[in-house]
């Protein structure tokens, strides 16, 4: 590509960088986690449009660093590949000027990104990158710029951030702000947390068409797929039955796949991209905790938004959905592990560190029935007494307190509290 198209390009790019107003973007618990003033290239990873590019330009723009900008995925340098990064980092000082930082969005696009970051790395450039594709990005990264990196990983907004941008105080404990929040759960519960549906009205084409480009861009497009229709539709049914488990042998036999391997393939490209999230079985045998793995999906958004979804409101797995990508926001950085437990009874999430396990976690919409109280307080009492761990909490729409089942303490509290870290207060 020529030198002055690319300025021209990202002279434009720049035209919308400069109309952004940090002033109005929603505080990220992830800014700090940047070290902009080390070495190590700064990786931010994560389901597209969950706000990767505005965290990384919120944390460059208020560190009053100098750096230079160019997106990748602006379908105008599309076709770029490795011989044309020195002319796009040439058109990148031509548009902003001398630079100690340089800041790639979605740089997996461009075939060799890893060499050309590797190189200025080598020269003392500071690079913050940002990509859809957890094994693209990973297994380069891992291979050509080892130890010399710092990964990031954005999810979409969680529940304590959506009341940050709904101008809430998560921690005011008054009734008024209290029963806003509980609106406000309402509406995440139903709708999610992508940043960019805030204002929308037509949230069903944005997610829709959000859906189409990770399957078409993320996962077609890179990994070649051979069956793209079948891959949509293995992809909608593993979305509308999220919170299940996935089994290989049935995915090929309703989508007609050759073998159980393209289904496992097709399900391992869905989560390199973030639209799904994997969570293995709890067992101390390593043979065992690959076996019966469960899906969840990124944003409870997808549930609820696209085109041609057949599902009910499912109001308890979305409670559940929502605790699990919380789990994983809160345990990824203190290197702790979360599954899920079945043999005879079911613990939803068994926090493990190393081979100790922390807590075991129940999570049930409501307990309005004998039998889904006996379900949820059994499966803990249970669990407590196989596990021999005394940290057990059911998180309930509405239920808070202490109850005693079967010899066992547990601790009960309300989804909102626990999202929001309110149940520490007590």
């Amino acid at each position: 590509m020529d030198l002055y198209d690319i300025v021209r390009i990202l002279t434009d790019q720049k035209k919308e960088l400069d109309k952004i107003n940090i002033k109005t973007l929603c505080p990220r618990k992830e800014e700090s986690q940047f070290e902009l003033d080390s070495p190590l290239a700064q990786v931010v990873i994560g389901v597209r449009r969950s706000g990767k590019s505005m965290l990384c330009l919120k944390s460059l723009i208020q560190s009053g660093k100098k750096f230079g900008y160019v997106d990748f995925d602006d379908e105008n340098l599309e076709g770029l590949g490795r011989s044309d990064l020195n002319t796009v980092l040439e058109a990148a000082y031509m548009v902003y000027g001398d630079f100690d930082y340089l800041f790639l969005d979605e740089a997996q696009n461009v075939d060799g990104w890893h060499l050309f970051v590797n190189r200025l790395l080598r020269q003392k450039m500071h690079i913050v990158l940002t990509g859809s594709n957890a094994k693209l990005l990973s297994s380069d990264l891992s291979t050509h710029l080892t130890g010399r990196y710092n990964e990031i990983t954005l999810y979409p907004f969680s529940f304590e951030e959506y009341c940050i941008m709904k101008y809430l105080d998560p921690k005011d404990l008054s009734t008024k702000n209290q029963a806003f929040i509980k609106v406000a759960f309402d509406e995440y519960l139903r709708n999610g947390g992508f940043p960019e549906t805030f204002n929308l009205k037509n949230r069903q084409g944005y997610v829709t068409s959000l859906m189409d480009a990770i399957i078409k861009k993320d996962i077609a497009k890179r990994f070649r797929i051979r069956y793209g229709d079948a891959l949509r539709k293995m992809t909608n049914y593993l979305v509308d039955n999220f919170c299940q488990e996935v089994v290989y042998t049935t995915l090929a036999d309703l989508f007609g796949f050759g073998s159980d391997h393209t289904a496992e393939n097709y399900y391992s490209y869905l989560k390199q991209a973030f639209l799904l999230q994997g969570i293995n079985k709890f067992s101390f045998k390593s043979a065992e905790r690959i076996r019966g793995e469960k899906a969840y999906i990124v944003d409870v958004a997808f549930q609820s938004d696209r085109e041609s979804t057949l599902t009910t409101e499912n109001l308890g797995y979305r409670m559940e959905n929502i605790v699990y990508i919380e789990l994983l926001w809160r345990y990824k950085k203190e290197n702790l592990d979360v599954f899920y437990y079945k043999d005879g009874y079911e613990i939803d999430f068994v926090v493990v560190d190393k081979t100790k396990i922390l807590e075991l976690i129940q999570v049930t919409y409501r307990m309005d029935t004998t039998k889904t109280r006996n379900r949820e307080l059994g499966g803990l009492a249970k669990g407590s007494a196989q596990f021999k761990c005394n940290k057990l909490t059911l998180i309930t729409l509405n239920e808070r307190g202490q109850e005693m089942y079967n010899g066992s303490n547990i601790k009960k509290v309300t989804i909102v509290d626990w999202l929001l870290g309110n149940d520490l207060l007590d």
